[in-house]
């Protein structure tokens, strides 16, 4: 299948060399039975590669099923990937298959695998090196199939330098990658997509289709479409449902496209890119990220030193070798460690204040989308509604 087959038959607009080596990529690598990595930001059409692997792939007879990971609460994942047992857990009431039993023989499109918490991470790493399984509430290993293609708009490098993503599993998904690129690096594609989306929404409002004038497209290919080919499609709908007139001229487009921040910014701000928080910020944000370390150690050692005494003794040995090793390591009198220790107590003490900032400030910056404020935090999206609702934040 050629690639203008191809965009016929998944309604793919455009020429760029990057989207057309993507899709020439995919096609190549249907043939085979290797794992693919799917990248690139949010709304630009990830979701359309697996298909067109799929469909072109000797599995395209059986069953191809895509899954939401940020969307299955981290509780359940398991179960819904890799099933589970009657009884194995409250509301368990009868035996269930999970997703890597149901494609058996098929295609598992994996999106938001950055998702994935890091327990799930290291079933998934096993299924796909061994092709076995077990259920939740089960110890019998089971076999399956599956062909799993993943995708993230996560900078997955940066997930393994903060230990929410683990290196094995990146390489074993990344065998072939495949970047979809951003619509502003597509701007030759973004009046080709508007016209078809227009005609597409004539079509299912019964009426005319919009058009632009020439400075009103000018206006279009130069405006950065943060939210890619989902958001022109969604502006392209608004113009034509709301709007009674058919010409669309500079002005009353630019009632529809939002206004960029980044224009409105100083240089030396803009000069940073997206990172903008300041230094302090980042200092603060680094030593949050450890304090809750810090709090998950404490955490895992109480939960330890309740089931026994060897529990207790092990925790005790243990702070003992942390408090000797420090006086080894670092040769530090007592009056130093006094000193140190004051100064720890009171940046714990300000940090609940900087997580609330900082939070505040990505929340803003993001018009309230939690999805993207955790990625520009640097924390999942479930750990960020639980800080939330913790520091009891009135947004």
């Amino acid at each position: 299948m050629n690639l203008r087959s191809i965009k016929q038959r998944f309604d793919i607009i455009g020429d760029n060399p990057v989207l057309d080596r993507a899709l020439t990529v995919a096609v190549q690598v249907a043939k085979t039975d290797l794992s693919v990595l799917i990248t690139g930001e949010s709304g630009v059409g990830k979701e359309v590669i697996p298909q067109i692997i799929h469909v072109n792939s000797h599995r395209k007879h059986n069953h191809y099923i895509a899954v939401n990971c940020g969307a299955i609460p981290e509780g359940t994942i398991d179960s819904e990937l890799f099933g589970h047992e009657k009884g194995s857990f409250t509301g368990a009431l009868e035996t269930r298959k999970g997703y890597f039993e149901v494609a058996d023989g098929g295609t598992l499109f994996l999106d938001e695998v950055a998702e994935l918490p890091l327990s799930t991470q290291v079933r998934l790493l096993r299924v796909i090196q061994s092709g076995e399984f077990i259920k939740v509430g089960s110890s019998k290993v089971q076999k399956t199939d599956v062909r799993v293609i993943a995708a993230t708009n996560v900078n997955l490098t940066r997930a393994i330098t903060l230990g929410r993503f683990r290196e094995d599993l990146f390489y074993r998904l990344n065998t072939v990658p495949i970047l979809v690129p951003p619509l502003r690096e597509r701007p030759g594609d973004i009046h080709l997509l508007f016209k078809k989306f227009a005609l597409d929404f004539a079509d299912k409002y019964k009426m005319p289709a919009i058009r632009l004038t020439p400075e009103a497209v000018t206006l279009l290919e130069s405006f950065r479409w943060p939210g890619n080919v989902r958001q022109l499609k969604s502006i392209a709908e608004q113009i034509s449902v709301i709007e009674h007139i058919r010409v669309i001229d500079q002005d009353l487009l630019k009632k529809y496209l939002p206004e960029e921040p980044s224009s409105r910014l100083p240089a030396i701000t803009e000069a940073h890119g997206a990172d903008y928080l300041t230094d302090r910020d980042i200092i603060f944000k680094v030593l949050y990220q450890l304090r809750q370390d810090v709090e998950e150690l404490k955490q895992k050692l109480n939960r330890e030193s309740i089931s026994g005494p060897s529990r207790i003794t092990s925790r005790k040995e243990l702070e003992s070798n942390v408090e000797e090793t420090s006086v080894v390591d670092y040769d530090t009198d007592a009056e130093e460690v006094e000193s140190e220790s004051k100064e720890a107590n009171e940046v714990s003490l300000s940090l609940q204040k900087v997580s609330e900032e900082l939070i505040k400030k990505a929340l803003e910056k993001h018009n309230g989308k939690r999805k993207p404020a955790s990625i520009e935090l640097g924390i999942s999206e479930r750990t960020l509604y639980r800080k939330i609702k913790e520091l009891n934040l009135d947004l």
